[in-house]
C-alpha cells in the first residue's frame, strides 16, 4: 500500500481540493449590428443575427 513521503499542508490540500470547483468566467460581447450584449459564436436574442 502506499504512503505519502511529507505531511501535504493545509494550504497545499486546500488548493488541489478547490481546483476542482474553479467555474469558467462567462464572455459576453456586443452584438455587431444591434449592439446588444450576446454569448460569443451564439444568434443575437433581440435582431436574430
Amino acid at each position: 500500500m502506499q504512503v505519502p513521503k511529507r505531511k501535504s499542508s493545509k494550504s497545499r490540500v486546500r488548493i488541489k481540493k478547490n481546483s476542482h470547483y474553479v467555474r469558467p468566467t462567462i464572455q459576453v460581447v456586443k452584438c455587431e449590428s444591434c449592439g446588444s450584449p450576446k454569448l460569443p459564436h451564439r444568434v443575437c436574442p433581440k435582431c436574430k443575427r
